[in-house]
């Protein structure tokens, strides 16, 4: 990774959109910052497409489609994307499952989930489990003691075990039945909503985040950027962004809201 000062002058003006994570990226200790939020608003102030890409439940992420200056949220890790169109007071949802096969697979999880913290103490189910249409969550560090990596890596392997995709965020251990990541509805939420393809214009956007199940996002954006909290993570991030800056969580998506809009 390099210093976030050596994104080029050039690439920076031609910017179209920010993709973002939320926790430990726009979040700083669990708290939303006024300095994130207000580096969201700028950022869609100044003409920029601005959406969080989050492993957040359907409930919240409603609520942040209808509340914050975003455009868009893709959230559960990809399950779905909603988009709020203020002007006809309407909220579009696209799911990857239809609602039949969302329950028949919540069913399936809540046994998972009961097997995984008879296997596995101090771990808990995420608080905003209740909130969720397509995975599970389980929490080890959010609400409970920080379980140590062996044991995050062990909720993943017993999720692997059981059919399930697997990713570590910084707070939760999601798991869910399929095979899309925040990459693959971030592509279709740009084509359904925006009229954009991704892969002839990721160039023209940049994603910033935090954590091993940003991988994908990571990988697939030539400008991508780490918040500078990425580095505890070490070596369980499978693929590293471009640019890294100086300041961790909320302070560093700030800095590279910063950045951007300087070249405007």
């Amino acid at each position: 990774m390099r210093p976030l000062a050596e994104f080029a002058l050039d690439a920076r003006r031609q910017v179209r959109g920010v993709f973002c994570d939320i926790d430990d990226t726009l979040t700083t200790e669990g708290r939303l910052t006024a300095e994130a939020y207000a580096a969201m608003e700028r950022l869609q102030e100044a003409g920029l497409l601005v959406v969080p890409v989050t492993g957040r439940p359907a409930g919240w992420c409603d609520h942040f489609a209808r509340m914050w200056p975003v455009d868009a949220v893709v959230g559960e890790n990809g399950a779905f994307y909603y988009r709020y169109v203020r002007a006809e007071k309407r909220m579009r949802r696209r799911f990857v499952d239809a609602e039949a096969k969302r329950e028949q697979y919540r069913r399936r999880l809540r046994a998972i989930a009961v097997e995984i913290l008879a296997q596995v103490p101090g771990a808990a189910i995420a608080a905003d489990q209740h909130y969720r249409e397509t995975d599970l969550a389980i929490d080890f560090c959010e609400d409970v003691p920080r379980l140590e990596d062996t044991e995050v890596e062990r909720i993943a392997g017993l999720m692997r075990a059981r059919g399930l995709t697997a990713k570590a965020s910084s707070i939760h251990v999601n798991g869910w039945f399929g095979t899309y990541d925040k990459l693959t509805m971030t592509r279709t939420m740009m084509r359904e909503c925006f009229s954009t393809d991704l892969d002839v214009e990721r160039e023209r956007y940049v994603f910033v985040g935090d954590s091993p199940n940003d991988a994908p996002m990571f990988e697939y954006f030539p400008h991508a950027i780490g918040v500078a909290n990425l580095s505890e993570f070490g070596s369980r991030v499978e693929h590293l962004p471009a640019y890294v800056t100086a300041r961790a969580c909320g302070a560093g998506f700030r800095e590279a809201a910063d950045c951007i809009l300087a070249a405007r």
